[in-house]
């Protein structure tokens, strides 16, 4: 009884170490998607690579949770939106890839209305661009930069609290497709 409860503990500390762990959104950059206050749960297999799988890699409209790159001690919740090589732009709040402009559905009137626009910035490769939802009140890769591929620990993809969104999270669905191979970019980087 006593190595059957070891092992049961065992087991939840694994899953916890290399597969899920809980993340909690502190902040409203993630408007409407994400609450403050609300619990996650993050994929961490993204960190892995596993190229067979959809899940265990990133791609553009993922919610991820990555450490901050100015204060590495603190971790941010924000939306791929721009991927390894690839030109962003934001024109009067409108997000354009490679020229091209991103339909963003997720995105509402109410959080967006300040319409700022930016220099076109190139994604290096083992970067990505985020940005959070609520672009009024979202501290991204427009003011500070792209985020390190090693930064990203995990990609969120369940809400289990607050109680009346309990579910899985929506990733966004895009007029452009993803130009960028799924290989395994962290593997080589590492060569």
């Amino acid at each position: 009884m006593l190595r059957d409860i070891i092992l049961i503990i065992a087991v939840f500390i694994l899953l916890g170490v290399f597969v899920a762990q809980p993340v909690v959104v502190e902040g409203t950059s993630m408007l409407p998607e994400l609450h403050d206050g609300e619990r996650l749960l993050v994929n961490k297999l993204v960190y892995y690579k596993f190229k067979s799988v959809s899940w265990g890699h990133l791609e553009r409209g993922d919610i991820v949770v990555f450490w901050y790159p100015k204060e590495p001690d603190k971790s941010y919740v924000k939306r791929v939106i721009g991927l390894p090589g690839e030109m962003v732009e934001v024109r009067d709040g409108k997000v354009f890839i490679n020229g091209t402009e991103l339909t963003e559905d997720y995105l509402d009137a109410e959080h967006n209305q300040a319409l700022p626009s930016f220099q076109p910035k190139r994604v290096d490769e083992h970067f990505y661009f985020v940005m959070g939802d609520n672009r009024d009140n979202s501290s991204d890769s427009r003011y500070w930069g792209l985020v390190p591929e090693k930064y990203i620990y995990g990609k969120a993809f369940f809400r289990y609290w607050n109680p009346s969104n309990v579910g899985f999270l929506t990733h966004g669905k895009y007029n452009i497709s993803e130009e960028v191979k799924i290989d395994d970019v962290r593997a080589d980087s590492e060569e």
